[in-house]
């Protein structure tokens, strides 16, 4: 991909001058139609070789466009924050919404390529990360998000040179790191590791411009014109639009009713529930303040049929915990701010970071039971939502989060008698509203979407743990256990 780029090109100053006007005057028009309409966010990747002309090109971008609408991050080495997350946090935070521009300087691909060059990241790993960003890009371009992805290059000789010009001026010469020039010493390195990884990740929907760097107006004008000419692309050919509601799709994927096979019957007596609980919670405390967690974080899902009991679930999991400890992460519908970003940022944003609980009553399971039965996706969001979940639980894993996901049980009969306890009790009666008797109406289209999910998300790192919730007790008792035997087990 770097050869037609190391022609080199140049940009007469008089033609720079006379192109430019325009230019500006149709980015800045396409920006605010971006923005009045807020019907998609624009991220730019800005990547490539040191000394190509990238800082000076985010500089320019937002000198030529209106900067109110664009949030620019940099990314360099991870802060102590920021690495006890999950590793792809700090992007999915700074994601920019419907209607802004992003500008990612440095982004996901730096750190693996990074990491090859210098003999940290095995071949085959490069290639799960390859395929890892792949999938993330296509997921996020799936929400409507637009891609622009600039890889800046210049020849080794250019390069040095550029070095040398920066370093002789006083005013530019700390923009030139003895880090850089060692970088600098691998050129070859550098380059044939991203000619594949450019290879393999400039797909249709998020496709590379290779930007020849030396001549600063040439490379001003092809970014222009790139960024232009793919805005007005989404804005003249927009994507359909999806308002309202969509006929729902219910029936079964895989007909496999694994909620109709579990025993119902199990209970857990008075006297032994309170011997256990207290044990179970004894045992949460001290895996908790283990030396050994302070490497790891727990992320404890919970989803089931309304009065299922998850809330008295998550309380017996809480009351074991310093309350520094975690966080309870309720979700409902998504708030406005939610619904201008891709699906599973809000969920990202929650996450814990190392040594903490994040306790999320309901999920992005959400997508795939309520969205799906009441038609608010259609189906080709829902159905490559399994995908999409699958991928967001094993980056999950893969970065030291115990991830335990609980399904609560019910029989119809039981929630109805659950449903009537509620209206009768006073402090319980905020518990029951007109969505929880509507939704009851669904039973068997829950049923059949929860079946489906269950079978297509329970994965050898992330398996669903299906609750017999009749007896409040036994789930209590159920969900304390098995969190407990995860913990244990990731940490010894």
């Amino acid at each position: 991909m770097f050869e037609s780029a190391e022609l080199g090109h140049t940009i007469a100053k008089a033609v720079y001058k006379k192109e430019v006007p325009p230019l500006r005057e149709a980015l800045l028009d396409a920006q605010l139609e971006v923005v009045e309409k807020a019907e998609f966010p624009v991220i730019i990747l800005v990547n490539g070789v040191e000394g190509a002309g990238k800082g000076e090109t985010v500089n320019l971008l937002n000198e030529w466009m209106d900067p109110r609408h664009i949030e620019t991050h940099a990314f360099g080495p991870m802060s102590e924050d920021e690495r006890m997350h999950p590793e792809m946090w700090r992007f999915w935070r700074r994601l920019p919404k419907k209607g802004k521009v992003g500008i990612f300087f440095g982004s996901w691909y730096s750190e693996p390529i990074l990491k090859r060059v210098e003999g940290t990241l095995r071949k085959g790993d490069l290639e799960d990360r390859i395929e890892q960003i792949v999938r993330l890009e296509r997921m996020l371009a799936n929400d409507g998000v637009l891609f622009v992805k600039f890889w800046f290059h210049v020849s080794k000789k250019a390069q040095r040179a550029r070095f040398h010009e920066l370093e002789s001026d006083p005013k530019t010469s700390w923009r030139v790191s003895p880090e850089d020039w060692k970088r600098a010493e691998k050129y070859e390195e550098f380059r044939k590791v991203c000619a594949r990884v450019l290879r393999q990740t400039s797909t249709p929907e998020a496709p590379w411009t290779v930007v020849e760097g030396t001549d600063a107006r040439y490379r001003s004008l092809t970014v222009g014109k790139v960024l232009l000419e793919t805005m007005r692309a989404r804005l003249d050919s927009p994507l359909p639009k999806r308002t309202g509601r969509v006929p729902p799709s219910v029936p079964a994927i895989d007909k496999l009713y694994l909620l109709r096979t579990l025993d119902m019957t199990q209970r857990v007596e008075e006297k032994h529930y309170d011997v256990e609980l207290e044990r179970l919670q004894g045992k949460l405390n001290k895996l908790s303040r283990n030396s050994r967690f302070s490497k790891a974080s727990v992320v404890c899902m919970f989803e089931g049929w309304d009065a299922a009991g998850k809330g008295g679930a998550i309380r017996r999991i809480t009351g074991a915990l310093d309350a520094r400890q975690y966080h309870v992460t309720p979700i409902a519908a998504p708030t406005e701010d939610e619904r201008a970003q891709p699906y599973l940022w809000r969920f990202w944003r929650h996450l814990p970071p190392k040594g903490r609980f994040t306790i999320y009553d309901r999920s992005w399971y959400g997508r795939v039971l309520v969205e799906r039965v009441e038609g608010f996706a259609p189906p080709e969001d829902w159905m490559r939502a399994y995908g999409e979940i699958n991928d967001f639980e094993e980056q999950l894993v893969q970065n030291d989060v115990i991830l335990v996901k609980f399904w609560l049980h019910i029989t119809k009969e039981e929630q109805l008698k659950r449903f009537k306890e509620r209206e009768k009790t006073g402090f319980k009666r905020f518990k029951i509203t007109a969505d929880d008797w509507r939704n009851r109406e669904k039973w068997e289209s829950y049923e059949v979407a929860a079946c489906d999910m269950v079978d297509r998300t329970s994965t050898e790192i992330a398996k669903w743990t299906l609750v017999e919730a009749n007896d409040k007790h036994h789930a209590r008792i159920k969900t304390l256990k098995v969190l407990t035997d995860a913990i244990e087990k990731a940490i010894d």
